[in-house]
């Protein structure tokens, strides 16, 4: 048997052939690195840029705060809050006491007591200061108190009388003294007609005003500690 070789013709193939990968030279390594340098640098910039941002609209923040409640920078402490409500009042009590004929200090000491300093969820949230009571459940709000009845406190609900402001309370508390009730146009007739802080105290008890029997002698104490008769006319 006849073994027959075959030839291949490799004539006009090209042989092909692996390029390489051409290492870079030193001065394209010198550009990279001086580039990640470079793009490392930007990276903390711009992370600086956005703190030193964040810091300074956090410091507006706060300014602008502080501005709005100027209050709440400082803690004051009792006495401070003291003075500050007598003198938020006293120009209202003063005026509505020319008006009405009222002693300014008796209105200032029924303020503080009735109201806890200004404190109480009637003075604060209806601007209530003397605990008036309203038949009109169009203005008035519906709040537990407590009162003076068959010799002991009680907790009673009752409907009291609601207003815009602290001034437009006091305008109405002196009203309310100088025109007496519904039921008795004199009904404060002694209070009005007393002569000293002292008189119109123990009148506010005499006419009926309040059900606590020691309220006479703790607005004169209020009057007295805080000096309030300074308000009133000489």
């Amino acid at each position: 048997m006849v073994t027959v070789k075959r030839k291949y013709h490799t004539k006009g193939v090209a042989k092909r052939h692996r390029t390489p990968a051409k290492r870079p030279t030193r001065h394209h390594q010198k550009l990279l690195r001086r580039f990640h340098h470079l793009n490392g640098q930007l990276v903390l910039w711009l992370a600086l840029i956005v703190v030193l941002g964040l810091i300074f609209w956090t410091g507006n923040l706060i300014r602008s705060w502080q501005l709005s409640h100027p209050a709440a920078i400082q803690v004051q402490t009792p006495a401070q809050q003291h003075q500050k409500f007598i003198k938020k009042i006293a120009p209202a009590a003063i005026d509505a006491g020319q008006t009405y004929n009222v002693l300014p200090s008796i209105t200032i000491a029924q303020a503080i007591l009735e109201s806890d300093w200004g404190t109480s969820q009637l003075a604060q949230r209806y601007h209530n200061l003397f605990g008036v009571k309203s038949d009109d459940p169009t203005q008035s709000q519906v709040l537990q108190t407590q009162e003076y009845q068959n010799g002991q406190w009680m907790t009673v609900s009752a409907r009291f009388k609601t207003y815009l402001s602290w001034e437009d309370s006091i305008r109405d508390h002196n009203l309310l003294l100088a025109q007496g009730t519904s039921w008795n146009a004199h009904q404060y007739q002694h209070v009005l007609a007393a002569n000293n802080y002292q008189q119109a105290a123990q009148a506010l008890q005499q006419d009926g005003y309040a059900t606590d029997p020691g309220y006479t002698r703790k607005l004169i104490d209020l009057i007295e500690k805080y000096q309030l008769n300074q308000y009133d006319p000489k």
